[in-house]
C-alpha cells in the first residue's frame, strides 16, 4: 500500500474547493458523470484507432445511492486507471488527463467529444463528500488500484480485486449534505445537467409488464421483467443533421426540453458550424407578444452534450435571449467549473454567426410562405424590432423582412411602405410621413378622421416601438413618423392649402381668453381653422414630447428624467365650429363655462383620459343637460 501527500499547491486544497472554486455544490455530479463519459469516450477512440485491444459493448454509467451506508456510486466502463495513471491524474492536480489525450491524440482525437479537464473536476466531489474512494481496472492488462482520501492531503493507494474494466467513484457524503442521498434530488440534478450526455446513464430499475402471448391460456399472469432505468437521449436532435429531422422531430425535441411549455413553437433555426469554430443547436421562437418582461434564460448552454449553464448573455446576442433552445460548443472557453463565461474573440464570433444565422433564417421564411410569416409577426416582432436597435449587423439584414402592419391587417416592409405612401402622405416640405396608431381602441377617431382622407395608419404597439422609429428616422432623411393622436388631421401631413377661419384675429384672441380661464394648465390652447364639420374640440399629444417621454421609459431617449415629466396635452379648438362661435358670442359666463367644461370632457372621453371624479361629474352634467 502507498501513503503520501496529494501534490497541491496549497497545504489543503478541499477548503478552498468547497468555498471557492465551485459556487455550487450540486454541480458535482454533473463533473463525476462528465469524467465517466470522457473515459468512456476515450477508450472508443483508442479501440477505433487500434491502440486499445478490446471490446468495446454497450458501455453505460450507473449512479447507485447507498442510503443506509450514506454513499453515492458512480461507475462507468471507460478505460479506468492504473496505479501510476491514479497517481499522476489525482493526486498531482495540476494535470489534466483530458488535456494530455487530446494533446498526444490530437490529430484523431478532435471529434471524439472529449470534455476535459479530469482532475480538479474530481475534486467537487469533496463538496458534499467527507470521503471519496476510487477503485479502477484499466483496459490495459495491469492490476486494479483503490484510492480514498479523508478531505485532507492524505491519501492511500493499494491494488484492488476489482476484474471489470472501469472505475467506481464512492462518495461518503458528509452529513451537511445528506439532501444527496434522496432518490428525487439525484434525479433531478441527472435531469438537469445530465438529460443529452453521449453515453447512456442508468439510475435504479423500473419494472415493466411483457405483453401476453398469443396463445397464452385464459389463466396467463402477465411477466414482469426489471429493466435500466436509462434517464438520458445520448442523441439529442441538434447532434443529428437538419436533412435527417422532420418538423415533427423538432416539435418533440422542444417537449422534452421544455415538458411544461404547453404552447408550440413558430418554428425553429437550426445551427451547424465547424468552421472558424465548433457549434451546434437549435433555437425556437416562442409566442411572445408585446411583452417585454419575458423570463429570458430560456437557452441551455453545452459543452459537449454536458450542460453548462441557461445563462448565454455574451454568446447569443441579447435580443436573442427571449429565445428557447440549446447551443452546445467545445469552444466557448469556461473556468473550471464550467459556470464562468470569458467573453473573448471566438464567443464574439459566435454570436456574430448566431445573429447571421438568425437574419437568413427569417429571410427564407419570409420568402417562402409570406402569408405564414405575415400570422406570426405579432408573436415574434418583440425580438425582431429588439434586434434591429441592439445588433446593428442584424439591422442590416432586417430591412428584407421587418414589417410594418396597418391597422388594416396589411403588412408593408419598409421600401413597400414608402412607395406605397409616396404620392398622397408626402407633404409640402417634400417629406415622407407614416402615420401610425397605438392603440386602435384608444385612437380610433384619429384613425378614422386619417382614413376619411385616404391615408394608410399603420399599427406599431410594441413597447421600443419609439426607440425603433427613432433610428429609423435617423437612417432615412426624408422620412418621419407621426402617431395620428399628436395633432389635427390637416396638420399631420401638411399640404399647401390652409382652411381660412371665419372668426378676426380679435375674436380669436377673445376665444382664447375665454377657454383658459375653464381649461387646466396641463392643457395648451391652439386655435386651429379647420373643416366646419369636424370635431370642435380634440386633444392630441405633441409627437416630440411623447415619443422622448416613452424612450426615457423603456431606457434611453437622451433626456435625464423624462420618464417622470406629467404627460402634456394640446387642446386644438376648431374656430370654423359652430360651438366655437357659441362660446365666443354667449353672455352667460354659467352657460359658457359649462360649455367649455363639456366640450373638453367629451374630447377627453374620446382619449379615455376621463376618470374618477372628473367622470362622474361629467355624466351628472350631462343629464341636468338634457332633462
Amino acid at each position: 500500500m502507498t501513503t503520501g501527500k496529494i501534490n497541491v499547491s496549497v497545504e489543503n486544497i478541499f477548503p478552498l474547493i468547497k468555498k471557492f472554486l465551485y459556487s455550487d455544490h450540486e454541480i458535482f455530479l454533473r463533473e463525476l458523470v462528465s469524467n465517466g463519459t470522457d473515459a468512456t469516450l476515450k477508450l472508443k477512440h483508442l479501440i477505433s484507432i487500434g491502440e486499445a485491444k478490446v471490446e468495446y459493448g454497450n458501455p453505460i454509467i450507473e449512479i447507485k445511492i447507498d442510503k443506509e451506508g450514506k454513499k453515492i456510486h458512480i461507475i462507468d466502463q471507460g478505460l479506468g486507471m492504473t496505479a501510476d495513471e491514479v497517481e499522476k491524474y489525482i493526486n498531482q492536480v495540476a494535470f489534466s488527463g483530458a488535456e494530455e489525450f487530446l494533446d498526444k491524440y490530437k490529430d484523431s482525437a478532435k471529434d471524439s467529444g472529449i470534455i476535459g479537464h479530469f482532475g480538479l473536476g474530481f475534486y467537487s466531489a469533496f463538496m458534499v463528500a467527507e470521503k471519496v474512494e476510487i477503485i479502477t481496472k484499466s483496459y490495459k492488462d495491469e492490476p486494479a488500484a483503490h484510492w480514498t482520501c479523508d478531505g485532507s492531503p492524505e491519501f492511500t493507494l493499494e491494488p484492488a480485486d476489482k476484474t471489470s474494466r472501469g472505475t467506481e467513484i464512492i462518495l461518503h457524503i458528509a452529513e451537511d449534505s445528506l439532501e444527496f442521498l434522496e432518490d428525487s434530488k439525484i434525479s433531478g440534478l441527472l435531469n438537469k445537467y445530465n438529460k443529452f450526455m453521449p453515453i447512456p446513464i442508468k439510475f435504479g430499475t423500473r419494472t415493466e409488464t411483457l405483453p401476453k402471448p398469443e396463445d397464452a391460456p385464459e389463466d396467463y399472469v402477465n411477466e414482469t421483467v426489471e429493466i435500466d432505468n436509462i434517464i438520458n437521449n445520448p442523441n439529442p436532435a441538434w447532434t443529428k443533421q437538419p436533412s435527417e429531422l422532420s418538423d415533427e422531430d423538432y416539435k418533440n425535441f422542444y417537449r422534452e426540453l421544455y415538458p411544461m411549455q404547453f404552447e408550440e413553437p413558430l418554428f425553429h433555426i437550426h445551427l451547424n458550424v465547424d468552421y472558424p469554430f465548433n457549434l451546434t443547436g437549435i433555437l425556437y421562437f416562442p409566442k411572445l407578444g408585446t411583452d417585454m418582461q419575458i423570463q429570458k434564460d430560456k437557452i441551455q448552454l453545452y459543452q459537449n452534450q454536458v450542460y453548462v449553464t441557461d445563462n448565454v448573455e455574451g454568446i447569443v446576442p441579447e435580443f436573442l435571449t427571449m429565445l428557447k433552445g440549446v447551443i452546445d460548443s467545445p469552444d466557448i472557453p469556461l473556468n473550471v467549473s464550467r459556470s464562468g463565461l470569458q467573453a473573448d474573440g471566438a464567443v464574439k464570433k459566435i454570436s456574430n454567426y448566431i445573429t447571421r444565422k438568425v437574419a437568413d433564417k427569417l429571410k427564407s421564411l419570409f420568402n417562402e410562405n409570406r402569408a405564414d410569416f405575415e400570422a406570426k409577426w405579432n408573436d415574434i416582432k418583440i425580438v425582431l424590432e429588439y434586434g434591429m436597435l441592439s445588433e446593428e449587423k442584424f439591422y442590416e439584414k432586417a430591412g428584407a423582412f421587418v414589417l410594418y402592419p396597418t391597422v388594416d391587417d396589411t403588412y408593408f416592409t419598409l421600401d413597400e411602405l414608402k412607395e406605397k405612401l409616396k404620392e398622397n402622405q408626402t407633404d409640402k416640405d417634400g417629406k415622407l410621413v407614416v402615420l401610425y396608431a397605438g392603440n386602435k381602441d384608444a385612437q380610433h377617431s384619429y384613425i378614422e378622421a386619417a382614413k376619411d382622407k385616404g391615408y394608410e395608419v399603420l399599427l406599431l404597439d410594441s413597447p421600443i416601438i419609439s426607440h425603433l422609429i427613432q433610428k429609423i428616422e435617423n437612417d432615412n432623411s426624408g422620412l418621419t413618423f407621426v402617431r395620428v393622436d399628436s395633432d389635427h388631421i390637416d396638420n399631420l401631413i401638411k399640404k399647401e392649402e390652409n382652411t381660412i377661419s371665419k372668426l378676426s384675429d380679435d375674436e380669436k384672441a377673445a376665444l382664447k381668453t375665454s377657454l383658459e380661464a375653464y381649461i387646466p394648465k396641463a392643457y395648451s390652447v391652439q386655435l386651429e381653422a379647420m373643416d366646419s364639420q369636424a370635431a370642435p374640440f380634440i386633444i392630441t399629444q405633441p409627437e416630440f414630447m411623447r415619443r422622448m417621454k416613452e424612450m426615457s421609459q423603456t431606457g434611453g431617449g437622451g433626456m435625464f428624467g423624462m420618464g417622470n415629466m406629467p404627460e402634456m396635452y394640446n387642446l386644438v379648438v376648431n374656430t370654423n365650429s359652430d360651438l366655437a362661435s357659441s362660446i365666443l358670442n354667449t353672455e352667460d359666463k354659467t352657460h359658457q363655462e359649462h360649455l367649455v367644461k363639456q366640450a373638453l370632457d367629451l374630447a377627453k372621453l374620446s382619449q379615455n383620459l376621463l376618470k374618477g371624479e372628473a367622470l362622474t361629474a361629467f355624466v351628472k352634467r350631462s343629464f341636468e343637460m338634457i332633462k
